[in-house]
């Protein structure tokens, strides 16, 4: 059977899209593991390298605090399955000699420690293009390895404030407020991930290594979308809006009858379906309302009288009728409520995983957005308890710390 025709075979599924690609992970917390899970979903050979005794601070992070004493937080528990774990003492010789044997076969050296630490241990870029050549090292951190404030020490709020973003969350009241989740580590990771997965495309076909240098406050910035490019290209500085998009109306939240029902009406087609459905087709004549700009000047008439009309059913009867006829709608869910969606349960995006030290203990954690070939993407094994690995023949070239 050819290649092809393997690929093409039902019974025989496609390898995964990174299957054969090593990464040596020395990242730690948030937006490093979350790159390198990423990678792993795609098929990466992760190996996790952890300070002895201490390892990811994640392992002490989450709710539970049992799970933390043991080593093993929900956070862990979140972004690190299917990765191996070893304990290297980068600051010893023997742990530089073990470093250095793991690095010899890695197609992928990863790391967000502050700018310049990997040097100071006598690792800068040009040593490990040395030691391996073709390498592809990333590097994450918050506001990249070079510049006034490279030095400066960066959490998720603090590149949350800096690049803007918390100015333009909220209302005019409640401005600024920090976004409900760490979307500058995750954004920095997904950004680290493609930009490895690029590399790795190029260098089969230069068969050079880069060095990627990925900044936090860079990767915020570029993911705002308009809310920076309306002020770089227009002058118009972002504005805190709350539920509602500045760029159409209506869109935004309304409420039903028993609660909130986002709609996003930012087409003429859509906006005359909506004012149809809810037996106000006399907005679509009303000059205030004639025009998208008319309607953003004039959006809080247009919201009562939208309101108004949703009032006499429930959101979700409404996310219902206009999703069927085009006008995109739908309830605010809680977490709980959207991680039960029938939606995910049919796209296998969630996967239970055995807690490492009780066989008899699962957790659910996520997968990513993307099947490939129809297939969702797993990970191959349960998260690792610290150390795991040392002597695996995965990695026979590391000892155990005494």
């Amino acid at each position: 059977m050819s290649v092809s025709d393997a690929a093409a075979s039902p019974e025989v599924p496609a390898p995964e899209p990174l299957a054969g690609v090593r990464v040596l992970d020395l990242s730690n917390v948030l937006a490093g593991p979350f790159c390198s899970y990423q990678l792993m979903l795609l098929g990466a050979d992760v190996t996790k390298v952890e300070v002895p005794e201490r390892g990811d601070l994640a392992r002490q992070l989450g709710p539970d605090a049992d799970l933390n004493a043991r080593r093993i937080g929900a956070s862990f528990l979140a972004q690190n399955s299917g990765k191996r774990s070893v304990e290297v003492d980068l600051k010893s010789a023997d742990g530089r000699e073990a470093f250095e044997r793991l690095l010899s076969d890695a197609d992928v050296l990863l790391e967000n420690f502050r700018p310049g630490v990997l040097a100071r241990l006598g690792y800068p870029w040009e040593r490990l293009r040395e030691l391996r050549p073709g390498l592809i090292y990333c590097a994450i951190s918050g506001f990249g390895q070079t510049g006034p404030m490279s030095q400066r020490p960066a959490y998720d709020q603090i590149v949350q404030g800096l690049s803007g973003m918390m100015s333009i969350t909220g209302t005019e009241e409640t401005a600024p407020q920090r976004v409900g989740f760490p979307i500058c580590d995750t954004v920095g990771g997904l950004v680290a991930a493609m930009s490895i997965n690029a590399a790795l495309v190029s260098r089969e076909r230069t068969g050079r290594g880069a060095y990627l240098d990925v900044s936090m406050l860079e990767s915020a910035l570029s993911a705002m979308g308009w809310a920076v490019s309306n002020y770089l290209v227009s002058g118009v500085e972002p504005t805190p809006m709350g539920d509602q998009n500045a760029t159409s109306a209506p869109s935004g939240t309304f409420q039903a009858a028993d609660g909130p029902l986002n709609i996003a009406a930012n087409r003429q087609e859509q906006f005359v379906t909506l004012c149809r459905l809810i037996g106000r087709e006399d907005l679509v004549h009303d000059e205030r309302f004639a025009l998208r700009e008319d309607r953003k000047i004039h959006r809080q008439a247009l919201n009562d009288e939208i309101n108004a009309g949703l009032a006499g059913a429930t959101a979700a009867w409404w996310e219902e009728t206009l999703s069927a006829h085009g006008v995109p709608a739908a309830r605010i869910l809680t977490v709980a409520q959207a991680v039960a969606l029938d939606q995910l349960q049919h796209r296998d995006f969630f996967a239970d995983v055995e807690v490492p030290d009780r066989d008899d203990e699962h957790v659910r954690v996520m997968g990513s957005g993307v099947l490939v070939d129809g297939r969702s993407l797993k990970p191959r094994f349960r998260p690792s308890l610290l150390g795991e690995h040392n002597d695996d023949e995965q990695t026979p070239t590391v000892s155990r710390p005494a």
